[in-house]
């Protein structure tokens, strides 16, 4: 019996295009915060945290795991498994960038030595970061 499966298959992002994603979302979320909690300096952390986690949450899952930064950057955020991200994982991941900063950055820096180019918010969330590739269009005559 003949079983045909059909496979995809991503390229992993190096970490160069990783950094340039972040520092770019980091501009607009910064400037985002820093516009709306101006006058707010006591609360920085807490919305820092909040803002990330609505920043990742809302780009991650409506727009096919693309922030703006890894969209210029040609990046898109899957899940370890090829399964759809959830809530849940962009969640994860976005609290995972603040565990990233807490020990010397060594949750970014795991990254640069890692096989599968993962900081420790990937690993927390079972994510890669990959090449996005645009889909295939079918055409119907």
């Amino acid at each position: 019996m003949d079983y045909n499966y059909d496979t995809t298959t991503y390229e992993l992002a190096d970490t160069g295009k990783r950094l340039i994603a972040l520092i770019i979302d980091s501009v607009i979320l910064g400037t985002i915060t820093g516009l709306l909690f101006a006058g707010a300096s006591w609360t920085g952390g807490a919305v820092g945290l909040v803002g990330t986690i609505l920043y990742q949450w809302a780009f991650l899952i409506h727009n096919n795991g693309q922030t703006p930064g890894k969209m210029l950057m040609n990046l898109r955020v899957i899940k370890t498994d090829g399964s759809k991200l959830t809530d849940t994982d962009a969640i994860l991941r976005a609290v995972g960038y603040h565990i990233n900063s807490l020990f010397l950055m060594l949750g970014w820096l795991w990254a640069l030595w890692d096989s599968k180019h993962q900081g420790f918010h990937d690993k927390i969330a079972r994510t890669y970061v990959v090449i996005a590739r645009p889909e295939k269009q079918k055409i119907v005559l």
